[in-house]
């Protein structure tokens, strides 16, 4: 089906179809396309998002793929009632060996040279808002939850345990808002290129491919921190020398503001893990799915004092110089 698409509307000829992560992809000429369901995105999207990867392949990034236009010359085509995007790379198998941290910090350095001004892929200075609304979303789903019974182990757990995670996203905001009041900004702040969420696997598990449609612009402590979270999250006892690591090759090209710092450590406060596995539980339908979100909330509320002290220790994991740049501690997080 994806070959005759690529063949009627780009009239491109591919051998294969290989799974590429997430995505669909055709192999061929040695190329690799991929191919983006673009539905829910207006034009404008697609447009801002082609102009990003323009700026970046053009200041060097040979790892981002460009948008490929219809024979017909539009960005985005329509195909058995879908609207697709098709983005073309030359095929780069990923090195056994990277430096990930230096590769992000240079992402993001080019990111920060966009000459136009991002409009709708924008993140900037919205965390306050995006986070009071999500917990305004699921205090509702919870204040409806406390008048009935508990239909499963899941609900009881969410009952029981949000009171504890409104505590925790009203530290995060009050951290984040005590921020912009008492911290000034420098050049290395301005907003860059990020991820929804950045991880080990962002740009490829074989190919090396940095997908636009992942992309929001945003502050660069966005991607450390859910870079780190999921770090944490994935091996909770070996971690530090990870993150360590990754932190030490970062700032080797972009060192952190204090400014970078507290925004970084207001977002790992923030329990996006906690609202992201509640949210999905809601929304799926999947009966399976539903039982491994169970078991991921479980585990995440034994886990709840080991990442206070994950939390308690995170400037002392990185190494970051607390003293020199005045960065406060949370009152309550004491180092365990």
């Amino acid at each position: 089906m994806l070959q005759k698409l690529l063949e009627n509307k780009y009239g491109i000829q591919v051998d294969e179809y290989v799974k590429l992560d997430s995505y669909d992809a055709l192999r061929g000429n040695g190329w690799l396309y991929l191919v983006a369901k673009s539905d829910g995105r207006e034009a404008e999207d697609i447009n801002e998002l082609e102009r990003i990867a323009e700026h970046l392949r053009t200041n060097g990034d040979t790892h981002v793929p460009a948008f490929l236009q219809t024979i017909e010359g539009e960005l985005i085509t329509t195909w058995e009632d879908h609207k697709y995007c098709v983005l073309g790379h030359r095929q780069i198998e990923k090195h056994a060996k990277v430096k990930l941290g230096r590769k992000l910090a240079k992402f993001h350095e080019r990111g920060k040279t966009v000459p136009f001004k991002i409009e709708r892929t924008s993140r900037i200075g919205q965390w306050k808002q995006l986070w009071e609304k999500r917990l305004d979303q699921i205090e509702k789903v919870w204040s409806e939850q406390m008048f009935q019974t508990p239909e499963d182990d899941f609900e009881r757990m969410f009952i029981d345990s949000f009171p504890y995670y409104i505590g925790l996203t009203e530290n995060a905001i009050q951290y984040l808002v005590d921020t912009e009041l008492d911290d000034e900004p420098v050049e290395s702040d301005s907003g860059t290129v990020c991820h929804e969420r950045f991880s080990n696997d962002s740009w490829g598990a074989n190919y090396y491919i940095k997908n636009p449609f992942d992309w929001v612009f945003d502050h660069r402590s966005r991607d450390l921190a859910e870079w780190t979270r999921e770090r944490y999250f994935r091996n909770t006892q070996t971690y530090q020398i990870d993150v360590r690591q990754f932190f030490a090759e970062y700032q080797s090209i972009a060192p952190l503001s204090s400014f970078s710092w507290r925004l970084l450590f207001s977002r790992l406060v923030f329990p996006l893990h906690y609202f992201e596995c509640i949210e999905n539980y809601y929304i799926t339908r999947s009966e399976q799915e539903k039982k491994l979100l169970e078991e991921q909330l479980s585990k995440m509320l034994k886990q709840s004092t080991e990442y206070e002290r994950f939390l308690g220790n995170f400037f002392h994991t990185v190494g970051a110089p607390i003293q020199p740049l005045k960065i406060p501690p949370l009152d309550w997080l004491l180092i365990r």
